[in-house]
């Protein structure tokens, strides 16, 4: 089975499932669906950074600071974060990613959205990505990373969880 033949569910505005789709339909007509996004990090702190393969559905060739994806037809968010997660991470044995925050991204370019689970994992691990899915990968530390914002070109809902998730430690005691 591809990637556009995958099933996923459908949601409404209020993260509600309402029918399903394959992924190839679901992307074509901008129905919304559920994803997850997961920043790891590793033993030193230093988060993942990756280049996505240019065969990707979404976002081709474009730089990301999650690893992630979307939730299959009946899969709850968790199952999903593990599973992508150990996927393009290309591990096994990774704790269960702590989810932080859920939002509706809406793409500024299509008007299509998805629902986004962020989370996020410790992966102290030796990490062997998918190189179906990973181009070029390192561990950056956080300075490093947004150094690099203006400087490569990102996709952007893994942007705008960047944003929402540097908001989100700011008011986040510890």
């Amino acid at each position: 089975m591809s990637a556009a033949d995958e099933i996923l569910d459908i949601v409404d505005e209020n993260d509600r499932v309402v029918g399903r789709a394959p992924r190839g339909e679901a992307y074509a007509r901008g129905l919304r669906h559920r994803c997850v996004f997961i920043q790891a990090r590793d033993a030193e702190g230093r988060v993942f950074v990756h280049r996505r393969t240019p065969t990707k559905l979404v976002y081709p060739s474009l730089y990301d600071m999650f690893v992630g994806g979307v939730v299959g037809a009946g899969e709850p968010y968790a199952s999903a974060a593990l599973r992508e997660a150990e996927e393009e991470l290309g591990v096994t044995g990774l704790p269960q990613p702590r989810h932080l925050f859920t939002f509706l991204y809406e793409d500024p370019g299509t008007g299509h959205s998805w629902w986004s689970a962020v989370h996020e994992v410790r992966c102290v691990l030796p990490v062997s990505p998918q190189v179906e899915e990973v181009a070029w990968h390192d561990f950056l530390t956080d300075a490093e990373l947004e150094r690099r914002l203006p400087q490569w070109e990102w996709v952007a809902d893994g942007l705008a969880a960047y944003q929402r998730l540097k908001e989100f430690r700011s008011h986040t005691p510890g």
